[in-house]
């Protein structure tokens, strides 16, 4: 098999709005000052079903998912309202049971011949639902095979990926029906300011209010295209490329750290002067950091988005582990509760400006700019909602600007691979895939299909 077609043709045969299936007394939700952070972007996620013996009828697994949603929902309700402006300009959650927009669709083609490693023209506009209101969708499209695709967008600024993770488990468990495992928390006091807040200056090198950037803060247009690519690692090059950047003397580094490592080091190959500054970004989850016990079920934001800049000279001069070294050092002082209430600290005093995470603005040097965003927690084999595990899920963020942004996530299949999501400029892609030896390998149907699956379809 090779890497797939990208063109097809989808029918959406029905499109209905889900909401809880209990009544819900329509209420305000705040978001929380580390919600205010993020700004009014969809993410998308989708996994992939094969069409396996004994595998239920369409009929079924569409209500099957619509049944366990409106249950879903009940508990999750923040993701059947919708995000207003209030009086002070910023958003608020009105938590009203608007419902879930829901697609139900038809492709005119077969899962081993989707082209997954390009997902914007296997997904794009075709299975990835496009959000025109509320907080959440779902598409569910039935593929010629008999398999079945279910993506799904929502609105960053109401839920990280944690946040989604812990709902889309819990949709699986009620359409399987059983219980579910993790009842999500909506106690925005854990996040509120100090009073008298505080804050030392790291927010302010992370962060900046609009009103003092010079320029417009939105994307501005690109001057190459940039595309989104999905590829996969196998468990021993993941093992392989942490060894690397933890020899050398160097202390022990997480498997993030040297994957970050790896990333900031292809990538700057791809400037086009040594001395143009290469920046790259990694988002830490602050759960843990704050109080593991009462954060662990926390729904909403808790994120802090540091990075490291240095020239495309100085990362061709350094070897994996100097790189992973610096990787480290930019990362340390986000890691902790303090830095956490101090952000918290710090949108409270600029309320209600907004901000933007600096690593996302345009460098008036020019060079580039890359952010990971680790889901090595996405519960991808928990995905079961009673037609088999899927074989392939990934999360799917084209954003729009210059800044790349790549999400590593566990493989389906359980076996310590990687699947990586990566949207990234054009030239970027070429001098990554370039590299030798291959670690980022494009994903193809061989990888994403059962052997049962591919014997059918020869």
């Amino acid at each position: 098999m090779g890497e797939g077609i990208g063109g097809y043709t989808v029918t959406v045969h029905r499109k209905g709005r889900v909401a809880a299936v209990l009544p819900l007394q329509e209420h305000w939700l705040p978001l929380s000052n580390l919600d205010l952070l993020l700004p009014p972007l969809d993410v998308g996620v989708f996994f992939c079903y094969e069409t396996l013996p004994g595998s239920p009828s369409f009929a079924t697994m569409f209500s099957s998912l619509k049944g366990s949603l409106v249950q879903a929902l009940v508990t999750y309700y923040p993701f059947a309202g919708e995000v207003v402006t209030n009086s002070t300009g910023e958003p608020e959650l009105l938590c009203n049971n608007r419902g879930v927009d829901f697609f139900e669709a038809y492709a005119d083609v077969e899962l081993r011949e989707l082209s997954l490693y390009k997902p914007d023209e296997s997904l794009g506009e075709k299975l990835m639902p496009k959000k025109e209101g509320g907080v959440f969708c779902v598409q569910a499209t039935l593929l010629k095979c008999g398999g079945l695709v279910v993506a799904c967008a929502f609105d960053h600024r109401v839920a990280d990926a944690v946040s989604a993770d812990m709902f889309l488990v819990a949709w699986a468990e009620l359409a399987s029906s059983k219980p579910v495992s993790r009842i999500p928390s909506f106690r925005r006091s854990l996040l509120n300011p100090r009073r008298p807040g505080r804050h030392d200056s790291f927010p302010d090198r992370l962060f900046a209010p609009i009103s003092s950037l010079s320029r417009p803060t939105s994307p501005p247009p690109l001057q190459q295209p940039a595309v989104s690519r999905i590829y996969y690692i196998t468990a021993e090059d993941v093992d392989r490329m942490q060894t690397a950047a933890s020899s050398g003397g160097a202390a022990h580094r997480t498997k993030v750290e040297a994957f970050t490592a790896y990333l900031w080091r292809v990538l700057a190959k791809g400037t086009v002067s040594g001395d143009k500054p290469c920046r790259m970004g990694l988002v830490v989850d602050g759960r843990s950091r704050l109080d593991a016990r009462a954060m662990f079920n926390y729904f909403g934001n808790v994120l802090t988005l540091p990075y490291g800049t240095l020239s495309a000279a100085e990362l061709g001069r350094m070897e994996l582990p100097e790189v992973a070294d610096a990787v480290h050092e930019f990362l340390r002082p986000a890691v902790t509760a303090e830095h956490f209430r101090g952000l918290v600290d710090w949108v409270e005093s600029h309320r209600p400006e907004p901000a933007v995470a600096r690593v996302y603005l345009e460098d008036e040097e020019g060079g580039v700019a890359c952010i990971l965003s680790s889901g090595r927690r996405f519960p991808a084999s928990e995905l079961e909602f009673g037609w088999g595990k899927p074989a392939l899920a990934s999360y799917y963020f084209p954003w729009g600007g210059s800044t790349g942004f790549v999400m590593p996530t566990p493989s389906a299949k359980g076996n310590g691979d990687w699947v990586v999501y990566a949207y990234l400029l054009k030239d970027l892609v070429e001098v990554l895939e370039a590299e030798s030896p291959q670690v980022l390998r494009p994903l193809t149907p061989d990888y994403v299909l059962s052997q049962t699956s591919q014997a059918r379809s020869g």
